[in-house]
């Protein structure tokens, strides 16, 4: 199967999640309402929200699914959720939710490893269906080698569930803490046996932030379990990879497919000739635009494919796999 391994959706009402005002007031937030064509925050919202990604996904014809991501609030060091800190929510029953009524969503659980029953909450997302685990310490705020994180490791080894990393800078979300954006501080997963995905493989989200694509690229060399996506590494502060990512067989060979949905795909202008530039840059659908530009690259069928052969082959994933009336017309190929 063709997958999309990293997809956001937005949750607006207390039964689904929360966003706190100061993010609902951000310039992103603001952005990605005005281009998904979404009015206000509240129950309407958040369907209208969910209609246009089964939309763009639906027309994204090369990927046979995507892994919605839910994402966990922030907890305080007595295991209790912290309403103050926690700027989104979308909880995991929300997405579930989503991915049984869509046939080609697949369910991203989240789980912060400090609330008091996270290794309980993550073992009932493993029996919803569960894909993989998202993180995103640096929003989160907690540091993935703490040893609070190493129950939650032996769950992910015992059921060979792949953890989904954020890695590197963050721009979209409220940073509480910078310093734990390193990926090195996913070894301790890695020596356990986890497989861990580096998202966005180390890289910065603006100029004025630490580069951890070379410890990336080390780790990703050091161990045989550790790989990275490409997700939002078509916006222009991270598309200063692709050189490195590309062209270093090792590192080509750990890559995932991933979109960053709705974060914005724009075509790297150095890697492509501007004509073509061009032209990708006009497809209105960025998922897809995520995908064309990622075949101009020439990233291969290995590449493609890597992501089902990584994820957690849940039911649903079965059905999407030997069905071909759920399956994309054909495997994404280079231009």
């Amino acid at each position: 199967m063709v997958i999309d391994c990293h997809v956001h959706v937005s949750a607006c009402t207390p039964e689904n999640g929360e966003m706190s005002a100061t993010l609902q007031n951000s310039v992103a937030f603001r952005f990605m309402r005005w281009r998904l064509k979404v009015k206000g925050y509240d129950g309407n919202a958040e369907r209208q929200i969910a209609e246009r990604l089964r939309d763009t996904l639906e027309q994204t014809n090369d990927l046979d699914a995507a892994v919605i991501l839910a994402f966990d609030g922030v907890y305080n060091r007595n295991g209790e959720l912290d309403p103050g800190l926690t700027h989104l929510h979308v909880k995991n029953d929300y997405v579930i939710e989503l991915a049984r009524r869509n046939p080609k969503m697949l369910f991203g659980a989240s789980v912060n490893p400090y609330r008091r029953d996270a290794v309980k909450e993550l073992e009932r997302c493993i029996g919803a269906g569960a894909v993989l685990l998202k993180w995103l310490p640096v929003t989160q705020d907690f540091d993935p080698a703490d040893e609070k994180c190493f129950p939650i490791y032996e769950v992910l080894m015992h059921y060979k569930l792949p953890l989904l990393c954020h890695t590197g800078g963050e721009k979209s979300l409220p940073v509480l803490d910078a310093r734990v954006a390193d990926p090195a501080l996913l070894e301790p997963a890695l020596k356990r046996g986890v497989t861990v995905i580096a998202a966005h493989c180390g890289t910065k989200s603006s100029f004025d932030e630490p580069d951890y694509l070379s410890t990336f690229v080390r780790m990703a060399k050091d161990y045989e379990n550790c790989y990275g996506d490409t997700a939002a590494l078509n916006l222009p502060t991270r598309s200063y990879a692709w050189d490195t990512v590309l062209n270093d067989p090792v590192v080509r060979g750990k890559l995932v497919h991933g979109s960053d949905w709705p974060i914005p795909a724009f075509p790297p202008i150095s890697q492509l000739p501007w004509s073509e530039a061009f032209s990708l840059f006009w497809d209105a659908n960025w998922m897809r635009r995520d995908v064309r530009i990622k075949q101009r690259l020439g990233l291969g069928e290995d590449y493609w494919r890597r992501g089902a052969t990584l994820l957690r082959m849940t039911s649903k994933a079965r059905e999407i796999q030997a069905d071909p009336a759920l399956r994309a017309t054909g495997s994404p190929r280079s231009a």
